[in-house]
């Protein structure tokens, strides 16, 4: 019923890190899937003028760019706070002290236990159609302590602070599994959703919430005997374990690489492996290196194994045919196995005319050097796409290298202007309470609505310090919910108490444990709070002057505001529908889509400039950037569909054979799809795809969002001609026809409204081979 689950992290590139009650959990290569512009040809106006003239109120744009940027502003601004008396962690009260996360953790305890009584005494129509605001409330209630005890024991300093808010989420988590196994809560939704009395009451909203509750229930085996049930947990216990050994056991056969003619042995995995493939001439050199650092530990491929078995036995308990057939029916656009490999089948077949383009690119760059050849081995790969992008370097002499026109602040301000100009929004700095931060280096920012008022709080934590997790990463701590009249009364009651009136100042502060709240519309809604991490230096290399971003690192703060401007538009009543908590394969379009708005020639017309001279960007350096990190992004995608095709087999019928081999699954793929050839024999490089144990049969949503999110820049945004990239209609119909809705309505009908494309609005596998053969990645021109 509730999704707390903490997915791990794993060695194969991705996109980032999105953590929410239904997480996206990946490690993040910064380069990998970046895609902006539509083709970028030389001819386009080398230089691009900047507007000065801010998107929201003048003083606070200004402001806006200078906290980020200006040590000495930040400092003055944030001075005040000190002053004052300790306000708790994002200002919930009960987080003033580490075992505040304890006492917070028991009265949600209390507050969910009432909930449950109540769901399970109902007997009336007016009961039972309450049942699915309840279950809600239910939910919101234990994921308001997961999802901020999940941050706070991956993020904060104090050591302290970090066990309790971890023991506070294991204590939530326990009680959430119960739920998720309760009999009583299962049978009463039934019975709500079978009286068309009770439905008939309920808004399209309301009933999306029913059936994904209805289905988490079935895929906790709520629906099987106990004897099953028993076993259910106990398997599914087990493939914890199991995962967590094949994460953490997981290296190389072996540890070094010895190499005749280097001096010593070089470590198997890591970046001097990488920049032997991508800089030693010899090929026998690049080849011992390239098994090496593609062999993982027979170990870890046995914990693999052994996993993949675990989950097929757990779909067939479950009276599903694989693994995968039981994923795919969780919030996923592609409901069954058969779809998405129609999607990644006409994917590949649209990908290929490129891939083999670079393929021959590549064979006539080995032959200036070997005029025999007629393969390109994959140990080749690094070596002459690396001597391709060098001899793509522009020969134009810029004022300055392209970090130079991206301080932070500078970037954070262009992406407010862009908000605005698309949505009416704009971000705010606002000072933060003693103690409401984890951190100096954390800034405040409140989202401002030229219609709504404040709509968010959004927590900037960018700049690095040891104690954090180090990927970009966008935690949503809190989702937006209607907050009822009868709710209300009830945290009125608190206030009658003197610990209540201590803690909070209106049964509105209490409903949201002092965190903000919104009256705006005449209802109380708890606004979305959400964290964006990073690890920027906190300096140019100067030492004095602001943090700079390379480009890359530009694009990734764009992706991770994606993610957040999502939670901040789909305030929904219902917060299991809420922001990102949408399908788990169309979570990454909006953000991905951002990454387009951060190459584009009009959007960094609003704010790219010198952060010295003022001067505008000249818009050839991002050009050569983009020739070169896309030179070969056919021949990446190849790579991820094979992983996708992969992810799909090893969660397929396939897995229920005691002697499953995953290595030879894996070659198989590669054989049938690579345009290079498979991995030598002896490698098993599955070993390392971490992603298999956090994406069990979903990792194709990367490639999905990608090729959504392309069309959705051309279709609704124009490619960026014309400046439609800042047109206000394109964003509103985004907005209206996509964003707003998070989980609530059915994404493909999202999809059809926003394309305007009606083949899409009934879903299956003919719409998942359309998206497909949309193709991904530009190709860029020559």
């Amino acid at each position: 019923m509730l999704r707390s689950t903490l997915r791990p992290q794993g060695w194969a590139r991705s996109r980032c890190l999105l953590r929410n009650a239904a997480p996206i959990h990946h490690q993040r290569e910064l380069s990998l899937f970046s895609r902006a512009a539509s083709a970028v040809s030389p001819d386009i106006a080398p230089r691009i003028p900047v507007t000065h003239a801010p998107g929201g109120i003048q003083q606070n744009d200004e402001l806006l760019r200078k906290i980020f940027d200006d040590k000495n502003v930040w400092d003055i601004f944030s001075a005040p706070s000190r002053q004052r008396q300790t306000a708790g962690l994002f200002r919930n009260p009960y987080l003033r002290r580490p075992d505040g996360f304890l006492t917070y953790a028991d009265i949600s305890l209390k507050r969910a236990r009432a909930i449950v009584e109540r769901v399970l005494a109902a007997s009336t129509v007016e009961e039972y159609r309450a049942v699915v605001r309840q279950l809600d409330r239910l939910s919101d209630i234990l994921c308001r302590v997961l999802d901020m005890s999940d941050f706070v024991r991956v993020s904060h300093p104090d050591y302290e602070t970090r066990l309790r808010a971890n023991d506070a989420w294991e204590m939530v988590y326990r009680y959430m599994n119960e739920l998720n196994t309760m009999t009583g809560l299962n049978d009463q939704l039934g019975k709500a959703m079978e009286n068309p009395d009770v439905t008939s009451a309920w808004s399209e909203e309301e009933m999306t919430v029913a059936q994904v509750l209805k289905l988490d229930f079935t895929k906790s085996a709520v629906n099987l005997p106990q004897k099953n049930r028993d076993q259910f947990v106990e398997l599914s216990s087990e493939i914890s374990q199991v995962g967590n050994l094949f994460m953490q056991e997981m290296e190389p056969e072996t540890r070094f690489t010895r190499l005749s003619n280097f001096y010593k042995p070089i470590p198997s995995v890591g970046p001097q492996a990488s920049e032997v493939l991508r800089t030693v001439k010899d090929e026998a050199t690049r080849r011992a290196v390239y098994i090496g650092s593609r062999t993982a530990s027979k170990k870890c491929v046995n914990h693999l194994n052994r996993l993949m078995r675990l989950r097929s036995q757990l779909a067939r308990l479950s009276g599903f045919e694989s693994y995968g057939h039981l994923a795919l029916r969780d919030r996923m656009m592609a409901k069954d196995p058969e779809s998405v490999k129609e999607f990644l089948q006409a994917l590949s077949t649209s990908n290929l005319p490129a891939v083999q383009q670079e393929v021959a690119d590549l064979l006539a760059e080995k032959a200036k050097s070997n005029p025999s050849a007629t393969t390109v081995e994959p140990w080749d790969k690094d070596y002459y796409s690396e001597a391709i992008r060098f001899s793509l370097r522009s020969k134009r002499r810029y004022d300055d290298f392209i970090h130079t026109y991206f301080s932070l602040g500078t970037v954070i301000q262009g992406m407010s202007r862009l908000f605005t100009r698309l949505y009416g929004i704009r971000l705010e700095p606002r000072e933060a309470l003693p103690g409401e931060t984890w951190h100096s280096y954390v800034r405040r920012l409140d989202v401002i609505s030229d219609v709504d008022g404040h709509v968010a709080v959004l927590y900037c934590d960018l700049f690095y310090h040891p104690e954090k997790q180090p990927n970009p990463a966008h935690f949503t701590l809190r989702c937006s919910r209607e907050i009822l009249e009868d709710e209300l009364a009830e945290y009125g009651e608190m206030l009658d108490t003197d610990e209540g009136k201590k803690l909070f100042t209106s049964r509105e502060d209490a409903a949201n444990d002092g965190m903000a709240f919104s009256t705006q519309s005449g209802a109380v809604k708890q606004l979305p709070t959400i964290v964006l991490t990073c690890d920027f230096p906190t300096t140019s290399h100067s030492k004095n002057g602001p943090a700079l971003l390379t480009f890359p690192q530009v694009e990734t703060l764009f992706h991770e505001m994606g993610h957040a401007i999502h939670s901040v538009l789909a305030r929904t009543s219902f917060q299991n529908v809420a922001g990102t908590r949408c399908a788990t394969d169309l979570a990454e379009l909006p953000s991905t889509l951002m990454e387009y708005f951060a190459a584009d020639p009009t959007v960094l017309g609003m704010f790219a400039r010198h952060y010295e001279t003022d001067k505008p960007l000249d818009y050839g350096l991002v050009v050569d950037h983009l020739r070169q990190s896309r030179r070969f992004e056919a021949l990446d995608t190849e790579n991820q569909i094979i992983l996708a095709m992969l992810d799909q087999a090893l969660h397929s019928e396939e897995a229920s054979n005691p002697a499953l081999n995953s290595t030879a699954v894996y070659h198989r793929i590669q054989r049938e799809y690579s345009s290079l050839g498979p991995d030598p024999p002896e490698t098993r490089w599955q070993g390392f795809f971490g992603h298999l144990f956090g994406y069990g049969s979903t990792y194709y949503s990367y490639l999905f969002d990608r090729v959504l999110a392309q069309r959705v820049w051309n279709v609704v945004f124009k490619g960026g001609r014309e400046g439609a990239a800042l047109d206000r209609k394109n964003g509103e119909h985004l907005k209206e026809n996509l964003l707003k809705w998070g989980g609530g309505r059915d994404p493909w009908r999202c999809l059809a409204s926003t394309l305007r494309e009606d083949r899409l609005a009934d879903g299956g596998k003919e719409a998942m081979a359309l998206v497909g053969s949309w193709g991904a990645g530009s190709h860029l021109e020559k």
